[in-house]
């Protein structure tokens, strides 16, 4: 299953994916909005932080598990919600799920994922995380937050920053659909492709199985599609968050925070954690780095919520900055999903594998035993501010 070639970053998991998954659906997780300066910027803003390398300390006994929305977790990383993961390779969301759960650290399942919940939840033994969108139709959601729970997911992630979809050039120029438009332009390009290929047509799952058949009228890609464009909520406020957090009695995280006046208004609306996060750059182009948003916020909300952060993560080095600056706990998205193109569950496995090493052996360099000690001393000349404080479990 590994190319005889050593894996030996999650860059070269990106290549590897690159290769095998159809232009399509790589593109539509290797691409940020309209210019994609903000996707570009979040990777520049981790890379241009640098390590303080220590000496002289006793560092034999390092410890990378922690705590996470109240769970054990093997490293303070998670899987985070992200679309179409089926698409990167057939039941995609099942496999990261399951390497998620044997890694030891939380998946988070999207709403417009191929794999269903109960998809997930009849594969994995461990409660994994469900994110959701606000939609016009409450009724649907409500159905949705109900299986969620039936599952046994443990939180729900709602995303904040998509009352309106961004636009990615690339999609658009590639067509997307799922499954695949028979184009003859994608149809050459599926058939470099055969190892995809086969996978795929080995399983049912090829549609959007959260939505497909739980929602009267769509029943197929077109009627999801047309659906699906007209459901985003462009009414999203706080108060449809205090609604949810009165429909749902677990962990409730809310995604998509950039801004210290928003990070403490869903603090006051009864969360119990934020993702500090710009969408990976796919919503709001000329947006900051997540990273240089991560220190005003964590200082903004204290111990009040948990704060967590995505963007740009690409090596364990990256998951410790983040830390250092004020997370108690770093999603990644792109990372995984490239191992899951490139390598099935096993390249999500590798992604993982690869940060913690790269987490240990940094931490190991930088003179520090638990992540729960990364503080800004960490970090030398860093061009962010220091947090007030480190944070603690919810109020």
């Amino acid at each position: 299953m590994f190319p005889d070639a050593p894996i030996t970053s999650v860059e070269d998991l990106r290549r590897l994916a690159a290769r095998r998954v159809p232009r399509m659906f790589y593109d539509y997780v290797d691409c940020g909005s309209w210019t994609g300066a903000t996707y570009r910027a979040n990777e520049q803003g981790l890379a241009a932080i640098r390590l303080r390398q220590r000496v002289g300390i006793d560092i034999s006994r390092r410890s990378l598990s922690g705590r996470m929305l109240g769970e054990d977790v093997a490293m303070p990383v998670a899987l985070a919600p992200t679309g179409l993961a089926g698409m990167q390779w057939a039941d995609g969301e099942i496999l990261a799920a399951r390497a998620a759960e044997r890694f030891g650290v939380p998946f988070t399942l999207s709403t417009v994922s191929v794999c269903s919940i109960e998809d997930v939840a009849a594969h994995t033994s461990r409660p994994f995380w469900f994110q959701l969108y606000l939609m016009k139709d409450r009724a649907f959601m409500e159905r949705l937050v109900a299986r969620a729970h039936d599952a046994g997911c443990s939180a729900l992630v709602l995303t904040m920053d998509l009352p309106v979809q961004g636009q990615r050039h690339l999609d658009i120029k590639n067509g997307l659909s799922t499954p695949p438009r028979p184009t003859l332009r994608n149809l050459v390009n599926l058939a470099t492709k055969p190892r995809w290929c086969l996978n795929m047509a080995r399983t049912q799952r090829r549609t959007f199985r959260n939505i497909v058949g739980h929602v009267e009228g769509v029943s197929d890609a077109s009627s999801l599609a047309h659906w699906v464009s007209e459901q985003f909520d462009q009414t999203l406020s706080w108060e449809h968050v205090r609604w949810l957090r009165r429909l749902w009695d677990r962990k409730l995280i809310v995604k998509g925070i950039m801004d210290p006046e928003d990070a403490r208004a869903a603090a006051r609306a009864g969360v119990d954690a934020i993702v500090v996060s710009n969408h990976g750059g796919r919503q709001l182009d000329g947006a900051p780095s997540s990273i240089s948003a991560l220190p005003a916020i964590a200082e903004a909300v204290g111990a009040r919520t948990e704060v967590l952060f995505d963007g740009g993560v690409r090596s364990g080095q990256d998951v410790l900055k983040a830390l250092a600056l004020g997370a108690g706990g770093v999603l990644i998205g792109r990372a995984f999903l490239y191992g899951l193109g490139a390598m099935g569950e096993a390249g999500v496995t590798r992604c993982l594998e690869l940060i913690r090493r790269e987490l240990d052996l940094t931490m190991a360099l930088c003179g520090i035993t638990d992540t729960a000690d990364a503080a800004r001393a960490l970090l030398d000349a860093p061009a962010y501010s220091e947090p007030a404080a480190r944070l603690a479990a919810p109020v």
